[in-house]
């Protein structure tokens, strides 16, 4: 049976909400042949690795940087290979690899990088990815889609589709997972039904998500829950990071990134999802309250280190308690 897009989509989220019985995305039967979802790879695990974003590191070059994040006791660094980052995209080749063994000299891990990598004919994006896939590193994170206004919403589906398509080929040649972040705004993936409409289409164990509790919180507070369930059978890394709303002085209203447990995500019930769902990715920690411009990737702070390390130790050290509170391991 083949399907039109309008088709698709109606038949994904009827089948999603139980009333197509046995029908698989494009045609009739059962799923029982279709591949591992990508977060399956991380059922071997059974704890979480937490690592920094290392955007907020980029005042320290790769030992210190990589000292630091050893000594307030992360698990790994989420390293920044795109343009301002740790690692340029012209540059990943040679600095890469470089990057890599600070980290591990200090006990560390990769577990991820974050990349701008949304072309599959961009020159940077094979090199980038052969050479994280040779150290290696299980999962980067892609750069976001924008809608195209002039496009309805079916055929910008099949836009993203077809690079995500594209680029999950080039993972699996290199054997890293690529993860799409849902982030708050327009863009795909913002609303997460849309990104779950494309990633059940492709079912590639190499393209997945990269699951922001936060940014799915601003989007629907009240049914990010829903959002959850249909996208964590994807998941492949986690982004931590906590916020609430805040009015400015001509009456609108702005997100304002607080210190994990300052805000309003519900953090005890996503993590007994996460539990529930056995869904034991990576995890990096993004600080992207005030932090002296650490919080914006500045390679000079204006004010003392010590407070960023300090901000730092504590929202791990928050995020560590609601692990153990919720029955739930990091790795040893």
């Amino acid at each position: 049976m083949n399907f039109s897009r309008k088709d698709f989509l109606r038949a994904s989220l009827l089948s999603s909400a139980g009333l197509f019985p046995g029908l698989n995305t494009f045609g009739e039967g059962t799923t029982q042949n279709k591949p591992p979802y990508p977060h399956s790879r991380n059922q071997e695990q059974t704890a979480y690795s937490i690592s920094v974003f290392s955007k907020h590191l980029q005042w320290l070059d790769y030992p210190k940087m990589a000292k630091t994040a050893a000594d307030l006791g992360f698990d790994g660094i989420d390293l920044t290979v795109r343009p301002g980052g740790h690692v340029l995209p012209e540059n990943a080749e040679r600095d890469l690899p470089k990057a890599v063994a600070a980290v591990r000299d200090e006990g560390l891990e990769v577990y991820m990088i974050s990349t701008a990598i949304s072309d599959p004919d961009d020159p940077h994006t094979k090199p980038i990815l052969k050479t994280a896939g040779e150290l290696g590193i299980g999962h980067y994170r892609t750069d976001w889609f924008p809608y195209d206004t002039a496009k309805s919403i079916e055929q910008n589906l099949d836009i993203f589709a077809s690079k995500l398509s594209r680029l999950a080929e080039i993972n699996e040649q290199y054997g890293i997972q690529g993860d799409y972040q849902n982030h708050a705004g327009a863009s795909f993936g913002s609303s997460i039904w849309d990104l779950w409409v494309v990633l059940n289409e492709l079912n590639s164990e190499w393209i997945g998500s990269q699951y922001d509790i936060r940014h799915s919180t601003v989007e629907g507070v009240h049914s990010w829950e829903n959002d959850f369930s249909a996208i964590h059978p994807y998941i492949g890394t986690l982004d931590i990071k906590d916020f609430h709303w805040q009015k400015t002085d001509d009456g609108s209203w702005h997100e304002q990134n607080v210190p994990l447990g300052q805000g309003m995500v519900n953090f005890p019930q996503y993590f007994r999802l996460l539990k529930k769902h056995r869904v034991y990715a990576p995890i990096s920690i993004h600080y992207e309250y005030d932090l002296g411009g650490a919080n914006h990737g500045a390679t000079t702070l204006n004010i003392a280190e010590e407070e960023v390390l300090s901000a730092l130790k504590q929202d791990l050290n928050t995020l560590d308690g609601w692990l153990k509170e919720a029955g739930l391991d990091r790795i040893s």
